[in-house]
């Protein structure tokens, strides 16, 4: 620590400017202190840097410090042990010690080199039995094997197997006589599966001394591999070890499985896939000398995994390679037990369930959790669980049928446990179809056809409510869990399920080398399986969404949710366990909330939060709160009055002006795709669009992430190269991809425009559950909405309801639904100002944004704003022509600065 309590930052590449200095700073006194933590540093200002530079210097110097103390422990043992061991001893009591020590040295120093968390992590790999096998809607490779799809093929290809493949062995709980080597317990609300071996592994953990760690994690994988660009700029890219951890869909290279493009459907065909290769070298063998089997693309495996020379290159090269990000595809088991950095996404840090498959010791590390300004409301997502009515319908049918099949087979365990599975299906298919006596229920998958409700609403529950309405509250969900997780039964299901659908209709395959239905009916299984374990939570930890809507011809059909709401529980178990948790963001404010929703343990005097303004002088930015348009019209944008047409056109009206003042790129955020679309197809009809076309190009946000690079470059080259046009506007929604994760610095964002108030729709019945939740984190008897029934509420989906219940709050609820809201407007908007040099103007298009606005039911935006903004605010404008004039001179004064 240098004098006046500073540490120093030798590893900033930069001479760093002072508010870099106080945050880095900031950041090392609250790793002294440990505990919670926030700080806020403006998008621009550098804040990865600083962190990277700030934590790891801590952990350094925290390492030399430890080694020194260790030093001078020693030398004060070897002086005692001088005393004793006087000259008087006999030498082989002497080296007897001194041997002793050596040997438990290299035995400390070969568990050090192999790295125990990369072992760990090898044996869950290999051992489904002694993993956790469910997360909460995330770890898709956490259940047993797959069985292999069962395809129609040519008659001597492969010999078609027996039923009997699909019988499962006989299950008894552990209160029946034992499951073999599984001994499940109830902590809390969750599972934890212990065995032999991992008693062996946690002694070996005890033993093992524990490296002090950094996780860093961030929501997107474009903002990891920002961190790691920035991280390669340091010393420390050389001096620690790194490792880099993402999805499937992120380190797969097999192009055929990436064209699935979703998430869920990468997960399933790469462990398809994994397990195929396994299953045909045994099928090989067993044919002998029959005659050869033919390859195919959907019953190798994984090509990549075949290519072992290819493998054996790839991990030569990346050996050498330094740092490595997600894309660089580093090897996680080898590295995750050595590391001193690993940099992974929210989800396989927040989620225990993530944590413990990837074999992440938390305990006296650091966490570094980056865009953390939607945190409470993205860690309790990752708890939410969904099953919709056609998956519900699929899985009840399988297995009515798989019983059907092997009832007399099966013993009477598996009986007993199918038997209530079936009983549970019925249930929730009962609820879905409104149907208290079953008599419309179907167990055909085209059942949701035939039924149609002229009514449509969605109503919200408590667990014990919902079970109890059901009549399945004398049903064991524990118990039911464990059976699902530990018994196999929805691979056995799901392959005979396949079988058949082979048999009736001659082709299972499609030409991927997919099976028809097998994933879907996984998936199905997975869903219900995470329904269960979300029912075993505490009654006030969430709520049960039942919506009954019908699509039409297409859209959102019937489905159970359960909405998790409180995330105190959760994020206690990291703050616990770790040394320090470190909370960053450019806008963290308001801090009270997030403490009540996450920390509330935690008295507000107690946590740490540090602030700092950006680094561009205010001439640099002209934020500007524009509340009429060029022909005198007031903007308002409130639900209500959006969809306006003259309110559309005086919008367009205000483009074509902006695009004759403002140089180079404008970066207009919308509060939806729809309305975005609805503004755009507006302009093209009048000819608003045609006039702006004359001036700069246009580009809109594609709703598929996989387009918005093409979008990004096509944009940035229409900047670069404008001639005979002034430049390009970008059409963008907040809550995009582009308001959360893109920076536009110096032409590609001369000036942002900010659309209305993008408040979420108040039909969202989730939305209103939280709302109502945070309301009564204060005083419970603050809310009273009325019920419509003393366990279930209704909601028709209409705005107006949602107002109503809004209204009725009397602060914090409201406070939310404002802040979520105002977070949004804040990330938009600072993705311009990127630099030192950098300048730009900021619209706020709204009345209500205007300091006199008298249009406003809630808190003034304004307040909400980041500081640093909200101090340059032009808050009143007579007319759109002071506006065009202040837009005039100052982009003259910024480009004639930048020229001298």
């Amino acid at each position: 620590m240098e004098n006046g309590g500073e540490a120093k930052f030798p590893a900033f590449p930069y001479k760093p400017y002072s508010i870099q200095i106080d945050f880095m700073n900031a950041l090392y006194h609250s790793l002294d202190k440990g505990g919670v933590s926030m700080l806020e540093s403006p998008t621009g200002t550098g804040k990865t840097l600083s962190i990277i530079c700030s934590s790891l210097q801590w952990v350094l110097d925290q390492r030399q410090k430890d080694q020194s103390e260790k030093r001078v422990e020693s030398d004060e043992k070897k002086g005692k042990n001088g005393e004793i061991g006087s000259d008087d001893e006999p030498d082989w009591i002497k080296n007897f010690v001194v041997n002793k020590d050596n040997q438990v040295d290299e035995k400390k120093s070969e568990k050090n080199k192999h790295g125990f968390a990369s072992e760990k992590y090898k044996k869950r790999m290999n051992k489904d039995s002694h993993r956790d096998l469910f997360s909460r809607n995330i770890d898709e490779e956490s259940f047993p094997e797959n069985k292999e799809c069962k395809r129609s093929v040519k008659k001597n290809d492969v010999v078609d197997l027996d039923d009997n493949e699909f019988l499962l062995e006989e299950y008894e709980s552990e209160e029946e006589g034992g499951i073999g080597s599984l001994n499940s317990k109830r902590k809390g609300n969750k599972f934890t599966v212990n065995s032999s071996s991992e008693e062996e592994e946690d002694e070996f953990e005890e033993e093992e001394e524990v490296k002090l760690k950094v996780y860093f994690c961030s929501r997107t994988h474009s903002q990891l591999s920002q961190f790691v660009k920035e991280l390669r700029k340091t010393i420390f890219a050389n001096k620690m070890n790194v490792v880099s951890l993402g999805s499937r869909k992120n380190f797969c290279i097999n192009e055929e499985v990436l064209r699935l493009g979703n998430s869920t459907q990468i997960n399933e065909r790469c462990l398809e896939l994994q397990k195929s290769k396994k299953k045909e070298i045994s099928k090989l063998k067993n044919l002998g000398a029959e005659g050869k089997v033919r390859r195919t693309k959907a019953s190798s495996g994984c090509p990549m995994l075949r290519k072992h020379k290819l493998q054996k290159q790839f991990r030569d090269e990346i050996s050498h390679q330094g740092v490595l990000d997600i894309e660089d595809l580093v090897q996680l088991g080898r590295n995750i037990g050595t590391s001193d950095l690993v940099v992974l996404p929210y989800q396989s840090l927040l989620s225990k369930a993530s944590r413990e498959a990837l074999g992440l010791n938390l305990k006296d590390s650091i966490v570094i959790i980056d865009e953390a300004h939607n945190l409470a409301d993205s860690l309790i997502s990752m708890y939410d669980a969904k099953i919709t009515l056609s998956q519900l319908e699929n899985v009840h049918s399988h297995i009515e049928k798989y019983f059907g099949r092997f009832r007399s087979l099966l013993g009477p365990g598996n009986r007993r446990y199918i038997q209530t599975l079936l009983v549970l299906t019925r249930a929730f298919l009962r609820v879905l179809l409104n149907d208290k006596d079953g008599n419309r229920l179907n167990t055909c998958p085209d059942a949701e056809k035939g039924v149609r409700e002229n009514k449509t609403f969605d109503s919200s529950m408590a667990i014990n409510d919902f079970l109890f309405s059901l009549d399945i509250d004398n049903i064991n969900l524990i118990k039911l869990f464990q059976y699902i997780k530990e018994s196999n039964i929805m691979h056995k299901v799901s392959g005979y399920g396949d079988k058949m659908t082979t048999m009736q209709k001659g082709l299972a395959v499609k030409e991927n080398g997919e099976s028809c239905d097998h994933g879907t009916i996984l998936s199905g299984f997975q869903a219900l399986a995470n329904m269960l374990l979300s029912l075993t939570n505490n009654d006030g930890d969430g709520r049960i969404i039942i919506s009954r809507k019908r699509p039409s011809s297409s859209g959102q059909g019937a489905y159970l949710k359960y909405v998790m709401l409180t995330g105190e529980k959760i994020f206690s178990e990291i703050v616990h366990e770790t040394h320090a948790v470190i909370l960053a963001g450019g806008t963290l404010q308001p801090i009270e909330e997030t403490r009540e929703r996450l920390f509330p343990w935690l008295p507000s005097d107690h946590l740490h939060f540090f602030s700092c303004s950006h680094i561009v002088p205010p001439e640099s930015i002209l934020p500007l709160a524009v509340s009429r348009g060029p022909s005198g019209r007031s903007f308002d944008f409130s639900y209500g009055s959006r969809s306006s047409s003259t309110m559309i056109e005086e919008l367009g009206l205000l483009l074509c002006n902006l695009a004759t003042v403002i140089p180079e790129g404008i970066v207009v955020f919308f509060s939806s795709f729809e309305y975005e679309g609805q503004v755009y197809d507006a302009w093209k009809t009048s000819g608003i669009l045609e006039r702006i076309l004359k001036k700069k190009h246009i580009f809109r946000e594609p709703r598929k992430n996989t387009e918005i690079e093409v979008i990004l470059m096509k944009y940035k080259e229409a900047i670069d190269n404008p001639a005979p046009k002034s430049g390009a506007i970008l059409l963008a929604v907040v809550g995009g991809k582009i308001s959360e994760g893109i920076n536009f610095s110096d032409g590609m964002g001369r000036c942002i425009v900010m659309v209305g108030l993008p408040y979420p729709s108040p039909s969202d019945i989730e939305l209103l559950e939280r709302v109502k939740h945070i309301e009564s984190l204060g005083d419970t008897s603050s809310m009273e909405i009325p019920k419509l029934s003393i366990s279930e509420e209704h909601y028709g989906g209409d705005v107006q309801s949602g107002f109503s219940i809004l209204r009725s709050c009397r602060r914090r609820g409201k406070e939310y639904y404002e802040n979520l809201c105002m977070k949004a407007v804040n990330q938009s908007i600072g993705r311009a100002i990127r630099h030192v040099n950098d300048y730009a103007a900021i619209l706020l298009v709204d009345i209500r944004y205007a300091s006199d606005s008298s249009k406003r039911s809630f808190s003034h935006p304004s307040s909400k704003l980041p500081q640093w903004i909200k101090e340059s605010l032009v808050s009143a404008t007579n007319n759109y022509g002071e506006v065009h004039k202040l837009l005039h001179q100052f982009f003259r004064f910024n480009k004639n600065r930048n020229c001298n």
